[in-house]
């Protein structure tokens, strides 16, 4: 069995994603400029575990193996044959960016997070683009649906699917450099995933599939060519409006902003709104948000081109 000696560490940065992007449902990804940073360090006692945490969650999260970091950092050790601290300890820190139940992958990112600080750490420090591949599949099974993990894993635009249970794949369209999100997050409001998939009925009608497919390939041609056609290509019918009950302020923000022009969606499972505008335009939808009474963290993060990345690394593995 692979050892690890005391003294190695990995640190690795994570992006936030928003999915779905309105008809996209549970494929289409796209990074977003928020990160979670994540550092292990192999210690020399056998057995022990220390968690450390810096952010967001940073009072609600466990430090302990349940933590869902360490959890996926163990996954990538033991599929790597190195033993669940056997022979070695470890000191893990989760310094979290990301605002959590926000719609934003935080969950995503803490998956991706701990399979590359797992993978980096048995190769010594290194991730290589098979090792993304790795990553990128467990993430997605892990998920159940690899929209946001995938756009973590590789950072950008990402179309991911599950031909099989076990299998992920993804493609990387590249984003049109016009195009700028603008993230409306609600400083109180949060909403888990569960509960707002719960929401969603098990059948849809012919006529909104057929809508959605239009809809979904548009999206791809407007993000990748054609920015003027988003506000047609964010159409969806599959589950925002199923799920207006659930967070009617986050819809709300939605309607006042696509009844002005401009491509707002609910960004993932919500509540946070996403709009994306170009960088001409940007600014005045900050402006309309502003001018509000609603309390909204309004976000211009940027795309990311890099995703899931080694920081630093120390030492070697025996």
């Amino acid at each position: 069995m692979a050892e690890l000696e005391p003294g190695l560490s990995v640190s690795v940065s994570v992006p936030a994603s928003t999915a779905n992007l309105g008809p996209g449902f549970d494929a289409v990804g796209l990074a977003l400029g928020l990160l979670d940073e994540y550092a292990v360090e192999v210690t020399p006692h056998p057995g022990h575990l220390r968690v450390l945490l810096e952010g967001q969650g940073a009072d609600d999260l466990p430090t302990d193996a349940r933590h869902l970091v360490v959890a996926r950092l163990r996954e990538a050790l033991e599929a790597c044959g190195i033993g669940w601290l056997d022979g070695y300890g470890l000191r893990v820190i989760c310094r979290n960016a990301v605002p959590m139940s926000a719609g934003l992958g935080s969950s995503a990112a803490a998956i991706v997070g701990g399979l590359g600080l797992g993978f980096a750490l048995a190769r010594g420090g290194d991730l290589t683009e098979a090792d993304l591949g790795l990553v990128n599949t467990r993430a997605g099974i892990a998920e159940g649906h690899p929209d946001n993990s995938s756009a973590s894993v590789y950072g950008g635009l990402t179309i991911s699917w599950m031909p099989s249970p076990q299998v992920v794949r993804t493609a990387r369209p590249v984003l049109h450099e016009d195009v700028a999100p603008v993230v409306l997050v609600p400083r109180d409001a949060r909403l888990d995933t569960a509960t707002a998939r719960a929401v969603l009925g098990p059948q849809v009608s012919r006529p909104d599939a057929v809508r959605q497919a239009g809809r979904s390939a548009l999206l791809v041609h407007a993000l990748t060519s054609e920015p003027g056609l988003l506000l047609d290509a964010t159409q969806d019918w599959l589950h925002q409006e199923q799920r207006r009950e659930v967070y009617p302020v986050t819809m709300g923000a939605v309607d006042r902003l696509r009844a002005l022009g401009h491509a707002a969606v609910v960004s993932g499972a919500g509540p946070t709104v996403l709009c994306l505008t170009t960088a001409e335009v940007a600014e005045i939808v900050v402006q309309e948000v502003r001018s509000w009474a609603d309390p909204w963290q309004v976000l211009q993060p940027g795309v990311p081109t890099v995703g899931l990345q080694v920081l630093g690394s120390e030492g070697a593995r025996g």
